[in-house]
């Protein structure tokens, strides 16, 4: 192999490694609008539901304010803030998401809507392997502008702790035949909608989650 043949493999290299180093840098998250806004109270509407498990929104509602609280935020209590939009005529997710900020500010006084998506909720069963996730994404709106100030979006998933590739095949079919019929007995994924509530919404812990809130003693600090 000549000399020109060697240093154009050796360029060619270089760039991959190069390409590839881009395409992994953290990108900054911009927190400017969110930092001018200070929000100290959410009002967490009702998860729209793209998955098709009816229960994933209200799975999700039930587990979304403690890591809101945690984080430094003055929640509202989301049973009576669905029972306020039941008592308007407004049933479903896609009603109250259309709701103007304008009036969810006069109706609740809070700062800032948390507006969330269940993309993702339930079990399915591949033949060799059984999984039970749940993903989401989020976003936070002044109720006073009408801006958006953090979007965020999370998964947590049975598979991230299923190790079955050294039983072999009858293993992992058996293993995955078990877990399908204990993911729908105990319903596991409104633990993992838990799980994915606080990945989604706990603060802190590098660019592009929430910030904290002025309840919390980190505040100001990230």
């Amino acid at each position: 192999m000549n000399f020109s043949v060697c240093k154009g493999i050796l360029a060619a290299l270089f760039l991959i490694v190069l390409a590839s180093g881009c395409a992994t840098a953290p990108k900054s998250y911009d927190y400017t609008a969110f930092r001018e806004a200070k929000p100290r109270s959410i009002v967490v509407l009702p998860p729209l539901n793209s998955s098709p498990d009816v229960k994933a929104t209200y799975s999700m509602l039930a587990q979304m304010s403690y890591p809101l609280a945690e984080s430094g935020y003055y929640v509202l209590p989301v049973s009576l803030v669905d029972a306020a939009f039941k008592e308007n005529g407004l049933s479903n997710a896609a009603e109250v998401h259309a709701v103007p900020t304008a009036k969810l500010r006069e109706i609740f006084g809070a700062d800032a809507a948390l507006y969330v998506e269940v993309k993702e909720y339930g079990s399915s069963y591949r033949i060799i392997s059984s999984e039970t996730a749940v993903a989401a994404e989020a976003r936070l709106v002044d109720l006073r502008t009408g801006q958006t100030l953090w979007t965020g979006s999370a998964r947590s998933s049975s598979a991230e702790n299923n190790n079955n590739n050294n039983n072999g095949l009858a293993g992992m079919l058996i293993g995955a035949l078990i877990n399908q019929i204990a993911n729908s007995v105990s319903d596991k994924s409104h633990t993992y909608a838990g799980i994915t509530s606080q990945r989604l919404l706990t603060a802190g812990g590098g660019q592009g989650r929430l910030l904290y809130g002025p309840r919390n003693a980190k505040y100001g600090q990230d």
